[in-house]
């Protein structure tokens, strides 16, 4: 697992799928300013690299979460990398949307979901998780038993690693933020002075300020 960490944290790197900016920070929907910005849906303009995630997904989903009966993606990030995993496995998609559709079926999950299937839930980023696990909770209200889910890159805010225990939620990634710095360096992404501050910020990106 830890080879898996390395390469995809160099391969967020390489496509730019991940940039890392301290000295000018980004702006999030949430108001909070950020040293990072990450946008994973980069990555599917690569074929080499959306292949590579497929294989560790498949490969991290056999090794924790044997024998799913579904993969589900949570939209709208992880739609294609979910369904990228599931023709890999050869096994039956849905995604599951941020809120039910406003006509026709005003559909939740999308695609075909029984009562009783052991689902694993595909994610594209984690921040607080609380999209994550929102899209975990309409599953299982549609009665599916949640094995876990795996995602690509988490921040790793202590915020979400509660949100996950709380929500009684297994979670595998691809590669965190401690690893992503760690290959920044390698690669002069970020020099050595800057990380300090990049590990401030993840400790209280709230209240982080330049």
């Amino acid at each position: 697992m830890a080879e898996i960490n390395r390469k995809v944290a160099g391969l967020l790197l390489q496509s730019k799928a991940i940039i890392l900016e301290p000295a000018k920070p980004f702006t999030w929907a949430s108001g909070w300013q950020s040293p990072i910005y990450c946008d994973n849906r980069v990555t599917l303009s690569y074929p080499e690299i959306r292949n590579y995630i497929r294989e560790a997904f498949t490969r991290v989903i056999n090794d924790a979460f044997p024998a799913p009966d579904l993969v589900a993606g949570v939209a709208t990030g992880a739609i294609a990398q979910g369904a990228l995993v599931a023709d890999a496995m050869n096994l039956p998609f849905v995604y599951v949307r941020p809120s039910a559709k406003g006509h026709g079926r005003q559909n939740l999950i999308e695609g075909r979901l029984q009562r009783g299937q052991k689902v694993v839930v595909v994610e594209d980023l984690i921040s607080t998780g609380g999209s994550s696990l929102k899209a975990v909770e309409a599953l299982r209200q549609a009665g599916a038993e949640v094995t876990g889910m795996v995602a690509i890159f988490s921040y790793g805010f202590q915020l979400a690693e509660d949100n996950f225990r709380d929500a009684k939620v297994v979670l595998h990634t691809l590669t965190d933020y401690h690893t992503l710095i760690e290959a920044a360096l390698e690669s002069g992404d970020i020099q050595p002075e800057q990380v300090a501050l990049l590990q401030q910020w993840r400790k209280n990106p709230a209240q982080w300020k330049v």
